[in-house]
């Protein structure tokens, strides 16, 4: 997994932490370097549970150097796709999400999270930082999405208050995952679930926030 990330796509690395329970994490530059997005390539020591795949379906990574789109597979099967700069209005990163209602999607990534459109993605997509969360229809997507298993499951937004937008999700009618806790000195997160159970963890990270 790490030869194909490094070599075939390109990423940087960052480091690697030790998440418990036989868990570490490989964690990846997908753009401009410790404040850009990161890729977590998370490595269990014991088995994963088998389970359907969660909504997240496709990466997207834009690159200046390249023409038109190329698809990859990752050695687990998750799909990956470097595209030109600004494809589909992209210029850092996108993410292909399959759903089982576009009106729930645009509930609760529009109303919920209160993140703007992006309709040059399409009329089911939505900006978070500089990312583009890209919606598909698929009535046989899963509805109850499982948080360890393998391929993409979760996403990551960096925030400064995590116990705050972790309350206004609940208040405003979404559903929580993991209320959220502290690890040592470095970040402060929860997880909550989208309108297909679909996880994103909300992290207050210190680096990047200050001391929690």
């Amino acid at each position: 997994m790490l030869e194909f990330w490094q070599t075939e796509i390109g990423l940087s690395f960052d480091h690697m932490g030790k998440l418990g329970g036989g868990v570490q994490q490989h964690r990846h530059f997908l753009g401009d370097g410790p404040t850009g997005p990161i890729l977590k390539i998370n490595h269990a020591r014991d088995p994963l549970p088998i389970a359907p795949a969660a909504g997240y379906r496709e990466l997207l990574l834009a690159r200046e150097n390249i023409t038109e789109p190329k698809h990859f597979l990752d050695p687990d099967g998750n799909a990956v796709s470097l595209i030109p700069a600004n494809y589909l209005g992209i210029s850092g990163i996108g993410v292909r999400v399959k759903v089982t209602s576009l009106v729930a999607f645009d509930d609760f990534y529009g109303r919920i999270l209160s993140l703007p459109a992006k309709p040059e993605a399409g009329d089911h997509a939505y900006i978070c930082g500089t990312s583009v969360i890209i919606a598909e229809l698929d009535p046989e997507a899963t509805s109850d999405a499982q948080q360890l298993a393998k391929g993409y499951r979760y996403l990551t937004a960096q925030i400064y208050d995590a116990d705050g937008e972790y309350k206004n999700v609940i208040d405003l009618g979404g559903n929580g995952g993991h209320e959220p806790r502290t690890l040592g000195t470095t970040v402060r997160y929860g997880f909550i679930r989208d309108a297909d159970g679909n996880w994103i963890e909300l992290s207050q990270r210190a680096t990047l926030t200050g001391p929690l």
